[in-house]
């Protein structure tokens, strides 16, 4: 397809950057948008297809103007702020965006049970407002969100919630045999050029994308497979986990909320954590790793 004019907020984070280079790789003309006076972006390498611009995401009137001749926004803001982007979206309708992403990018959004959870609540409220927005515009707006599970690089490497690597120890969520679907950062990023290539085929609806559908047991059977170390364990219930969100919610430690959510989401085969079988990886090109890859992946941490 002809290369496209896409905006995209929250360039800095963990998702951002690889969403970034495969937008500019894929020839797309990127305008990425940035808090005013921010300092975040100047790591960011320049490129002929890419322009900088400091909005105030509070105000849609800061951004009608950035979005003008735009054809997609993604957003790719923190967890933090994924409450707050109703004046994006409206921005975006205004300046006459065709498709816009907003910031899901992990639990299944449409299964009843996560909505309950405290990172869910503020992604179906988005959906929401961008439902309305598309009746409103008569449908010339539309919108793609996209569920990938954990970002697996991201949670093995700079995390422990998974499992420990270098400390041998790892807590088992439902005893660590339920199937959950990852995502690398760069396959979820090749999922965001895939909506905007595919965007009859994705239209107004969540897409679901996996690198591979594994279990903690199996993790860390490939751990153990390079050195025979023992691990410790230790074992919690999705129950456990949830008296604990709700404790964390009621004391507004939405911090702990976005951790521990996920780990129910992502978990607990009854919050929808397994995509096989309703995947999207074949119409967005994503191809699934085999276990040889995992493998490397898990003990090239050690």
């Amino acid at each position: 397809m002809p290369p496209t004019r896409i905006a995209l907020a929250g360039a800095t984070g963990n998702l951002g950057p690889p969403i970034l280079d495969a937008l500019l790789s894929a020839s797309h003309t990127v305008t990425v948008l940035t808090r005013l006076g921010s300092t975040s972006t100047s790591k960011l390498r320049p490129h002929p297809n890419l322009t900088i611009t400091e909005v105030d995401f509070a105000s849609s009137a800061s951004m009608l103007p950035a979005l003008t001749g735009v054809e997609v926004v993604v957003s790719a803001v923190a967890a933090s702020a994924m409450g707050s982007q109703n004046p994006l979206i409206d921005a975006a309708v205004q300046a006459g965006v065709k498709r816009f992403i907003p910031a899901e990018f992990g639990l299944d959004s449409m299964n009843e049970k996560a909505k309950s959870l405290p990172v869910i609540k503020p992604k179906v409220a988005t959906q929401k407002h961008l439902n309305e927005k598309v009746k409103e515009s008569g449908g010339s707006f539309s919108w793609t969100a996209i569920a990938n599970g954990w970002f697996l690089d991201w949670v093995l490497q700079t995390t422990t919630l998974l499992m420990d690597v270098k400390e041998r120890k790892a807590t088992l969520f439902n005893g660590g045999d339920a199937r959950f679907s990852a995502t690398l950062l760069a396959d979820i990023a090749k999922a965001v050029v895939g909506v905007i290539e595919k965007r009859d085929e994705t239209s107004n609806r969540v897409v679901y994308v996996q690198s591979a559908v594994v279990t903690q047991k199996q993790l860390i059977g490939y751990a153990k497979e390079k050195d025979g170390r023992e691990w410790s364990f230790t074992v919690k219930e999705t129950d456990e986990l949830l008296g604990e969100i709700a404790e964390a919610e009621a004391k507004g430690d939405f911090q702990a909320c976005f951790v521990l959510s996920p780990i129910v989401g992502c978990l607990d085969p009854e919050y929808g954590c397994d995509y096989s079988g309703h995947s999207d990886n074949e119409l967005l090109g994503i191809k699934e790793m085999s276990q040889e890859e995992l493998r490397s992946l898990v003990q090239g941490l050690m």
